[in-house]
């Protein structure tokens, strides 16, 4: 396939490895959407108003509402360039999620119709998410993606990640699925969407083996099946375990849910795949050639200093951190019911999509101290949202505008990272979030030039 993949030269040539990952998180998608549109602006205002996302990262990694933003921004159209604009996706979440998330006409009943709904199915019944999806994507597959991808989502039958990877697919075709079913699995959150199935058909003959293999970041673990035909239930998909399957079949079935499970924030599934694949070219950021040969690689560890990462979080309840929303006292006497509506809200889905976002940042910003690179680490989130503005799903107007409001404030924000012992993110510079968009939109730009200086301009118009 011809396009950015192209401009994205081999580790070779490259002085970063460029990372930028989305959160899950519903309606709050909108958040990083405001903040991807001024990100992509200041490129325009270096390299020409043609500039895109997707000719600047190595990797866009995306959990549920992130894996829908990561294929609208490395989508192809039909000229081979984005199919959206970052500042298209504001719009796209004001126009489409009322539709996607339609409310209650009695507001007053509201927590009873959702109680009701978590007793006999999903709030939601995803019919208009699937048909605004596949008419977006346009029938486009996992292979043809601008930039690499990773967008997680997890097997709820054999309780494993499927990891679906660009630098997977290009070794295990089982994986090359439409990216409107990717996009529809990694957004089924448990309770609030269905679960998603779909055949994934390699090959035209009847009889034929297909190879699924996760792309997680840990050490491989293969297990092989020899069967017919599999079914595979996916559920929402963050998760940080690496388990490949090597499947025998004739075809590859999937049945798909929400993917952050595990891991809502994907930016540590990003850099293992990134990484991996740098392993396997011998690039010169995975290995130090030996002085004597130049050509000859040696067995050492990924210069982790060589990356820059951008990680954008869809905000948190800043109420189930600083009240006693949920208590052990009150949990114990939980059941089913309890933990799935309990104060107005999802207390496991929160949990477990709270716990990973916080954690994976925790994790890269004390990497990143310890090689005294932390100018090269930027993790943009607002953990103060309150109220019907910190749900996934209250997608009235107010609320979605109310949004747009939250993405802008926090461009003005200094630029934070989450205490450990508080859980709550706290400044650690003077700098805003926005200089810092400026000053990484910089880093981009010379990084890109470096590789391929031809000007984008002049690439659009040699494609027209």
């Amino acid at each position: 396939m011809e396009g950015v993949k192209e401009q994205l030269q081999a580790p070779i040539y490259r002085t970063l490895t460029t990372v930028h990952s989305i959160d899950g998180g519903g309606i709050r998608g909108i958040i990083p959407g405001i903040i991807l549109g001024f990100l992509e602006s200041e490129l325009q205002k270096l390299d020409g108003e043609d500039a895109r996302l997707a000719d600047y990262f190595d990797v866009i990694a995306g959990t549920s509402t992130g894996g829908l933003v990561t294929a609208m921004l490395t989508c192809p159209n039909d000229k081979n360039r984005p199919l959206f604009a970052a500042k298209d996706i504001k719009d796209f979440y004001l126009t489409n999620c009322p539709k996607i998330f339609p409310q209650p006409g009695f507001p007053l009943f509201s927590q009873t119709t959702k109680v009701l709904k978590a007793l006999s199915g999903p709030r939601y019944d995803g019919k208009f998410l699937h048909y605004i999806i596949k008419k977006k994507l346009e029938g486009r597959r996992l292979n043809e993606t601008l930039t690499n991808v990773v967008i997680p989502t997890f097997d709820i039958k054999l309780l494993q990640p499927v990891i679906f990877s660009s630098f997977q697919v290009k070794k295990n075709p089982t994986l090359n699925a439409l990216l409107s079913d990717i996009c529809i699995a990694t957004s089924a959150a448990p309770t609030y969407l269905p679960a998603h199935y779909f055949k994934t058909i390699v090959f035209e003959r009847k009889k034929r083996e297909n190879n699924l293999i996760d792309g997680g970041v840990a050490a491989n673990n293969p297990v092989c099946i020899d069967k017919e035909e599999r079914e595979n239930n996916l559920i929402h998909g963050g998760v940080a375990a690496n388990n490949p399957v090597c499947i025998k079949e004739e075809e590859r079935e999937y049945n798909l849910i929400d993917g952050g499970v595990a891991a809502n924030n994907p930016t540590l599934l990003a850099m293992g795949e990134v990484s991996r694949d740098i392993i396997d070219k011998n690039g010169d950021l995975g290995t130090q050639k030996n002085k004597n040969d130049n050509s000859k690689p040696c067995n050492e560890a990924i210069d982790y200093s060589k990356f820059l990462v951008i990680s954008l979080g869809t905000g948190s309840s800043s109420e189930a951190k600083t009240t006693t929303k949920y208590s052990a006292k009150q949990a114990a006497k939980w059941g089913m019911l309890g933990w799935l509506t309990s104060g107005g809200s999802t207390p496991l889905v929160n949990v477990f999509t709270q716990a990973s976002g916080d954690m994976v940042d925790l994790h890269l910003s004390v990497l990143f101290k310890a090689l005294d690179h932390s100018d090269k680490y930027l993790r943009i989130q607002d953990d103060e949202l309150k109220g019907d503005v910190s749900s996934v799903d209250i997608a009235t107007r107010k609320n979605l505008d109310e949004l747009v409001r939250v993405g802008e404030k926090l461009l003005r924000d200094p630029v934070s990272r989450v205490d450990l012992v508080t859980g709550k993110f706290k400044p650690v510079t003077e700098e805003t979030n926005e200089i810092a968009l400026k000053r990484f939109a910089k880093l981009l730009s010379e990084e890109r030039q470096k590789r391929h200086p031809k000007p984008l301009q002049e690439k659009a118009e040699t494609q027209n």
